[in-house]
């Protein structure tokens, strides 16, 4: 157990993460669950990581990180295009819904409905935040927390 964050910590902490209009994209303290991260399972960005390290329980930090080292950039190749055959079992998608769809190797990927337009439906598989800088306000609560081993 180490009272900094290391490169292989687990660490419990409040998050609230605004987009540049100051708008709450997400946030821990709302429903007042802090959140539980391993460094270095590739669930964080790099940046995102390294802005971590150091940090001891009760330090609080507030940071941005820029679209390439959040979320990543916009990829037109995520965009797809779909025929509205596609969607006759689960009927016609409303623009801006969110839908899981089945990749070819079975994984689960959701895909945000852009534009339903004639017979063709467009599905955008860009992380929503994806483009977007982002900012960080974070508190470290815990570092590798003893409920950690016990799930």
């Amino acid at each position: 157990m180490s009272d900094s964050v290391q490169r292989d910590s687990a660490v419990l902490l409040h998050f609230t993460l605004k987009l540049d209009d100051g708008s709450t994209a997400e946030s821990t303290r709302a429903n007042g669950k802090p959140a539980l991260f391993r460094l270095g399972d590739g669930s964080l960005s790099a940046a995102l990581e390294a802005a971590l390290l150091g940090l001891r329980a009760g330090d609080k930090k507030a940071f941005t990180l820029e679209p390439e080292a959040a979320f990543g950039s916009v990829s037109p190749d995520l965009v797809q295009y779909f025929s509205r055959r596609d969607f006759m079992q689960t009927g016609e998608p409303e623009v801006g819904a969110i839908m899981l769809f089945t990749g070819m190797d079975g994984s689960e990927m959701p895909g945000v409905i852009r534009e339903v337009a004639g017979d063709s439906i467009t599905v955008d598989f860009n992380h929503p935040l994806a483009g977007r800088t982002v900012h960080f306000d974070v508190e470290v609560l815990e570092i590798d927390p003893a409920l950690e081993d016990q799930a």
